[in-house]
């Protein structure tokens, strides 16, 4: 079944009424939940919650002025940016720049069903604009509502709707938790495999063990659907039509996003930019193994050798110097082959967890727009014509 039909078999031949968003909702400044302290901690229990992509800043320890979601659930919504979540869970705020919206009427319209469709919205947003979005420009946006002289038949349908995306999302929260756990579980082994008692292993340095470059290209060489990966500053590689290197690496950004906690593995011909480093291990290393132990240990060693608390920018001698074990090559083998199941299972967009959860989110959306793609309003149709 197409989805006009699916959503023409939900209708039934109702009618729907195009609602403000204002009549439907009110709302509230999270002023009353301000915290206090500054002080954050895993073990303390209250969510803190703060407006923009962190959403969750910490947790606190204040047991006055906490907004109880668990009993009346809300949708945060970012004044600034118009990001909104659904939260069902007890919290305290950082931030007053974010609206606390409810059904101005559970019996009329569900909240929930107001999340859903708010989703569907493309951002008004743009880069750089600091005003505040939802009393000038959200409360006028129209919301459909079926039937809206039937609340009855109004909520069943609505009800419906939000079954269907629920199912969705919790499937995709379930996945998220186990992909959370399965992490905790790399993490931990691979801390396990990768210690080495003192006498256990020789040390090497970095230099001493492979060998540390860096290109010639710069970002404006990039080509849109160049041949070959050009690494470049960023976390997403570019394209080029040429390539500097043929060879197995490892390869990092020496500035901007993710400096020093972001690896790449290639096994190929590929272009640098200039401000990227390539590591090529030599024959004592399995360059998977170097990989690993990169990927692990250097953003905590640069910090502690860095005279500033934070690194904006790597150099050469930092790589030399960085302190690399050298167990046997067997040794080696063996505890490559156990970290690369769990960097599938963790971390590949081909295989694993994280590309099951892509592909949950995309069916999520599509059936989220199917859902609310109802008839538009005569003055619409008139307007888009």
């Amino acid at each position: 079944m197409s989805g006009k039909n699916f959503l023409e078999k939900l209708l039934d031949g109702v009618d729907v009424e195009w609602l403000p968003l204002g009549d439907l909702t009110t709302y509230e400044q999270p002023t009353k939940y301000l915290v206090a302290t500054k002080i954050y901690s895993d073990e303390f229990e209250t969510p803190v919650l703060t407006a923009g992509k962190t959403f969750v800043l910490g947790y606190t320890d204040e047991v006055d002025g906490i907004y109880k979601a668990s009993e009346s659930p809300v949708i945060i919504f970012d004044d600034f940016t118009t990001a909104n979540k659904w939260v069902d869970f007890d919290f305290k705020v950082k931030s007053s720049a974010m609206k606390m919206i409810t059904s101005s009427d559970e019996g009329k319209v569900l909240l929930k069903y107001i999340y859903y469709w708010l989703n569907t919205l493309p951002s008004d947003f743009v880069d750089g604009d600091h005003k505040r979005q939802w009393i000038g420009n959200y409360t006028s946006k129209k919301v459909p509502i079926p039937c809206p002289d039937n609340p009855k038949k109004s909520l069943e349908i609505q009800a419906e709707i939000v079954r269907i995306l629920d199912s969705f999302t919790e499937l995709t929260a379930e996945l998220t938790a186990e992909l959370t756990a399965r992490k905790k579980q790399y993490n931990y082994y691979r801390d396990q495999l990768l210690s080495f008692e003192e006498g256990e292993v020789e040390w090497k340095t970095l230099g001493e063990v492979a060998i540390i470059g860096t290109g010639s290209h710069d970002t404006q060489d990039a080509i849109a659907n160049g041949e070959y990966v050009f690494y470049a500053r960023g976390r997403d590689p570019l394209r080029l039509n040429e390539f500097d290197f043929d060879e197995t690496a490892i390869i990092t950004a020496g500035d901007g996003a993710g400096v020093g906690k972001v690896f790449h593995y290639v096994q190929g011909k590929y272009a640098l930019h200039q401000r990227a480093y390539r590591i090529v291990p030599g024959a004592t290393m399995n360059p998977r193994f170097v990989y690993h132990w990169i990927k692990s240990k250097f953003y905590a060693y640069i910090q502690k050798a860095s005279v500033s608390s934070s690194v904006t920018s790597l150099r050469r001698p930092m790589f030399l110097n960085f302190p690399m074990p050298v167990p046997s090559i067997a040794e080696q083998d063996r505890i490559v082959a156990i970290l690369d199941k769990f960097d599938a299972l963790t971390e590949s967009l081909t295989e694993g967890l994280p590309r099951e959860i892509e592909l949950r989110q995309k069916q999520y959306a599509y059936y989220r727009d199917v859902l609310f793609n109802f008839p538009k309003p005569e003055a619409a149709l008139a307007t888009s014509a």
